[in-house]
């Protein structure tokens, strides 16, 4: 079943569109703000978001570019908002449609409809082998020189990211947000921490790491 986060602060619509969307087999979440809806998002990993730019705490806007920096999911804007400029600022942010109300239904659902065709399918599932280690993502096996090594259900996350992303910098704060959620955003040491660990399980030498390497105040990025 596709899960729909629904983000708006209009109760009536609220409740209409929770109605309307699992009519027609969807499953809907809401969140009234746009801080809930953040974690919302972070909490249920919707397959589409609905999002009202006119939210109590937050632009609209702001809460589409706190979802970009660790998530692709489908954005539809649901708005009052008819000017262009509001369009376009929407649009920049990350967003994948723009719908104004009052809006119709079965225009809503074709926008639904084809957010999930357009949306990214998920990549395989890598083996990544290199002449230290052999990591298999599927089931979580870390093998380095032929020996079996530990790796914890935290540095599993990390490293699932990076090796997913080959030759990419990923950012310090799509790896908090993705691997301990919102509310750790900031806590960049976590980062030092785990990538330390590890380096020592998986570097030949930590100290002059050749695999999982730090670009300094912007984020990590894993070199095959």
């Amino acid at each position: 079943m596709i899960t729909v986060l629904i983000v708006d602060d209009e109760p009536q619509l609220l409740r209409a569109l929770q109605i309307n969307l699992r009519t027609h087999g969807y499953r809907p979440v809401t969140a009234t703000d746009g801080a809930s809806a953040l974690a919302a998002a972070y909490e249920h990993r919707p397959d589409l978001v609905v999002l009202d730019l006119g939210l109590p705490d937050m632009d609209g806007v702001q809460v589409i570019a706190g979802l970009r920096t660790w998530s692709q999911v489908p954005i539809i804007v649901l708005s009052a908002r008819h000017g262009p400029e509001d369009k376009v600022e929407a649009l920049d942010a990350g967003a994948d449609d723009y719908v104004t109300k009052p809006f119709g239904l079965e225009e809503l659902l074709a926008r639904l409809r084809a957010a999930e065709r357009r949306a990214i399918p998920a990549p395989e599932t890598p083996v990544v082998t290199s002449e230290h280690f052999r990591l298999d993502i599927a089931v979580r096996k870390a093998e380095v020189r032929g020996e079996l090594v530990r790796l914890t259900p935290t540095e599993w996350k990390i490293v699932e990211l990076l090796v997913r992303n080959p030759g990419r910098l990923v950012g310090q704060q799509k790896l908090l947000l993705e691997v301990w959620g919102p509310a750790y955003a900031k806590e960049v040491q976590y980062l030092r921490v785990y990538l330390n660990q590890l380096r020592r399980k998986l570097e030949p030498d930590p100290t002059r790491p050749r695999y999982f390497i730090t670009e300094s105040g912007m984020g990590y990025r894993f070199e095959p």
